[in-house]
């Protein structure tokens, strides 16, 4: 059990926590959340010890370990599989010990330690987090200073899971990880033998590894059981009930006072008067549900609408050095209304292709049709640096409308969903998730007809994630996006890409489909430890993917008729929607009789297009399931 008891904590003189208490029983994996800056990373300093709290206690079991991240990731000269086994300092010290020691009993009471927390399946256990996390039975002998500071991270944080600590915290933890990685964490949290506090904005992450909500929220802290999706209806529940208790409260406060004030001078009502100020006093007040406002985003329709495919690659290629692409083999188009997700671990080339998309990248000449003025919105989390550190928003902005009044350029800011407040401040002193607001609302300055999106989501909490949603399902561009956040994508793209093995291919499964694929790999893994499989088993894979790259050539053709047709259907869809809203104006019908039954006519000759192109669609579309599945 741990406990907190009457905590409270300030930073810089601003009250963060105030006379908290929280009770969390052993082996509970719960999800931390609150808005940004409301204090959840200051609570875990406090847990720590990093932090001594202004007032009241916390109760950890005695001798509980306690593991984190740590701060700084690792660069030495070392191998990634032995920084992640020195991890485990008790192993460490027995082995070190075991070199040593002389005495028979000590012998044998090291060994039989090193027995009971399986230090002789160490190195497998140890290949098997990093595997999971992205780094490969190569990758794991490498020295840590030859990867990036994100992949480091990823060894730091497969650090702490191998040493398997009685109390895990993790904040933020798959902000460098791709989806991939993620997917594997939220199998091996909801796995994990010991108690675990995640701070997290990620949905899926707390409604798949998590039991347990706990919700910071006006400097206390409330306890619920269940995923994230079942604390949101709790405690809208709760709201409503609070909300309609309030509403009762003051209808009977304001009966009592009015009596009160009605009477309280009349003698010989004086004693009924103070008997209803008495019940007045002891009936308290219910307070207000307090809900913040959350800053929106607003992505401008394009002027223009680009005719499809407004992107066309016909054995495309691409790379940064000339005879060594990256990314091949590539037969791919991207219509006007398209939202597609790129899959595939990092490293395989996901931010190439986008890249190479959005016209930053060349790739082999003359395999790429771009439509005409067609105009691209790219938005990638290391441009956070191209910002001017000294410039507030508004200064980005207004190097962008020159000659526009302030009230417009402050008025295009505010569409980038920054407050007031924050207007005029450095980008330098804005928060990460500010910051990504102004990087992403510049790079929609020109209503692009198509919005590239490279990890959007890593500095923004749960509801500003949510408004994303919004402003990407409320945009009428086609959108490409690259993000760990599971349900960001399964809530605006309708197609996915697979970048792997050298190349984009469509992925013709859903999410659920490619996480089960990414749980069952890593376990398989797992199980193998270092061994990578034979030969003979590479070489059919190869082959199999050769075949079914054939297969998808030889019935590109047909792939491109269902897709014409698709955009055709939706093109009806939204004809009729418009023509549905002329209807609906009961004017027509009086004043213009004849255009009301022109209006009548055309709707049913729309309906009837549609309906025959939807049945062409599933005809052609069950032709083609079953070519690629024989």
């Amino acid at each position: 059990m741990i406990t907190l008891n009457n905590i409270s904590a300030r930073i810089a003189g601003r009250l963060l926590i105030d006379q908290a208490n929280l009770a969390l029983p052993a082996g509970i994996k719960a999800g931390f959340v609150g808005k940004n800056g409301a204090g959840k990373s200051t609570l875990f300093k406090i847990i720590t010890g990093d932090m001594e709290s202004e007032t009241g206690s916390v109760s950890i079991p005695k001798n509980a370990r306690i593991g984190q991240v740590a701060q700084e990731a690792p660069g030495t000269e070392e191998p990634l599989i032995e920084i992640v086994l020195k991890a485990d300092k008790e192993r460490e010290s027995l082995l070190a010990e075991a070199e040593t020691a002389t005495e028979p009993h000590r012998i044998a009471d090291i060994h039989m330690r090193l027995a009971d927390i399986g230090a002789h399946s160490a190195e497998s256990r140890a290949a098997s987090i990093l595997a999971g996390l992205g780094f490969d039975a190569e990758a794991q002998l490498r020295p840590a200073s030859s990867f990036s500071g994100g992949w480091r991270m990823r060894v730091a944080l497969a650090a702490v899971l191998f040493s398997e600590p009685d109390l895990l915290l993790l904040d933020e933890p798959t902000n460098y990880l791709d989806l991939e990685g993620t997917l594997w964490l939220e199998d091996y949290i909801s796995r994990y033998p010991h108690t675990v506090i995640i701070i997290s904005h990620d949905r899926d992450l707390l409604n798949t590894a998590v039991n347990a909500i706990v919700h910071l929220d006006q400097q206390k802290l409330t306890f619920y059981r269940g995923s994230y999706d079942q604390f949101e209806r709790q405690r809208a529940e709760a709201n409503e009930l609070q909300t309609k208790a309030k509403v009762k409260n003051d209808a009977a406060r304001k009966h009592l006072q009015a009596f009160i004030d009605r009477f309280k001078a009349k003698a010989s009502k004086a004693r009924q008067a103070q008997s209803r100020v008495k019940a007045l006093e002891r009936m308290g007040t219910v307070s207000s549900v307090i809900e913040d406002h959350v800053q929106g985003f607003k992505f401008p329709d394009p002027e223009k609408e680009a005719a499809s495919p407004i992107i066309a690659i016909e054995n495309g290629s691409v790379g940064y050095t000339p005879g060594k692409p990256i990314l091949e083999h590539l037969t791919l188009r991207i219509d006007t209304d398209d939202r597609i997700a790129l899959l595939g671990s990092n490293g395989n080339g996901k931010s190439t292709f986008a890249k190479f998309i959005s016209g930053r990248l060349d790739g082999s000449p003359g395999s790429v049709k771009v439509a005409p003025s067609l105009k691209i919105g790219f938005f990638a989390q290391h441009q956070l640096d191209d910002l001017i550190p000294e410039h507030t928003a508004v200064e980005h902005v207004r190097r962008r409308m020159p000659g526009a009044t302030e009230g417009k350029v402050r008025a295009r800011v505010a569409q980038m969903g920054l407050a007031t407040a924050k207007m005029e401040t450095a980008a330098k002193d804005l928060s990460g998730g500010e910051k990504a607001r102004l990087l992403m609302g510049l790079a929609a300055f020109d209503a692009p007809n198509l919005l590239i999106l490279d990890e959007p989501t890593n500095h923004l909490d749960i509801d500003s994630r949510n408004a994303l949603i919004q402003a990407l399902n409320e945009y009428s561009g086609a959108v490409i996006l690259i993000s760990h956040d599971r349900h960001l994508i399964e809530a605006t793209a309708d197609r996915l890409w697979l970048v792997k093995d050298g190349t984009v291919t469509n992925y013709d499964g859903d999410l659920e489909d490619y996480r089960n694929v990414i749980v069952a790999g890593a376990r398989s893994k797992g199980g193998k430890g270092k061994g990578n499989g034979s030969g003979e088993d590479n070489r059919s894979k190869a082959e199999q993917r050769k075949a079914n790259a054939d297969k998808r050539a030889a019935f590109a053709p047909l792939k491109k008729k269902i897709n014409d047709i698709e955009s055709l259907t939706q093109k009806l869809q939204k004809q009729i929607q418009l023509l549905d809203k002329e209807l609906e104006d009961q004017d027509i019908y009086e004043k213009f009789p004849d255009k009301a039954a022109a209006k009548v006519k055309e709707r049913a000759d729309v309906i009837a297009k549609l309906a025959k192109a939807e049945a062409h669609w599933m005809e052609l579309a069950d032709e083609y399931e079953s070519a690629m599945a024989g």
